[in-house]
């Protein structure tokens, strides 16, 4: 049996996911560290000490084959792709071997950017139609899982 992971820490989809994975009767993970408190009915929460990508590694170590990982973070996704879970992100990208080597290309590009000192523009306000792509793709993967 898979299970629902979640990279809660600063995660805007972690109620959604919640919600969509009771109606498909799959265990969900919050997994977050000690600097956010999350207590959802029914969800098995694993908080770790908080540090630079602590959450990350224990979610990697967590991930098994045929899982589902809610993440927006593209180094995090490819290692848990490395181990066969399905991931994806607050948006409903479904990250694979198709588009992640260039996701993290752009990562590391920007962050050689702002070493420089330069500026990266950020990301635009959250809008109420990426919630909706979101849980339309994640209900499309657990239907693609149960079928």
């Amino acid at each position: 049996m898979f299970s629902i992971l979640i990279d809660a820490d600063g995660c805007p989809v972690v109620d959604i996911t919640i919600r969509v994975a009771k109606q498909f009767g799959v265990e969900c993970v919050i997994l977050c560290d000690t600097s956010h408190i999350f207590e959802k009915d029914g969800v098995r929460t694993v908080m770790v000490s908080k540090g630079a990508d602590s959450v990350d590694f224990v979610l990697v170590n967590m991930a098994k084959k045929g899982d589902i990982v809610v993440t927006q973070d593209y180094a995090l996704a490819a290692m848990c792709l490395a181990r066969q879970a399905t991931v994806i992100n607050q948006d409903g990208l479904v990250y694979d071997d198709s588009n992640i080597d260039s996701l993290l290309l752009q990562r590391h590009t920007a962050k050689k950017i702002r070493n420089a000192g330069g500026r990266v523009r950020g990301n635009a306000k959250r809008k109420p139609t990426q919630d909706v792509s979101f849980e339309a793709e994640l209900r499309k993967l657990l239907h693609n899982k149960n079928m």
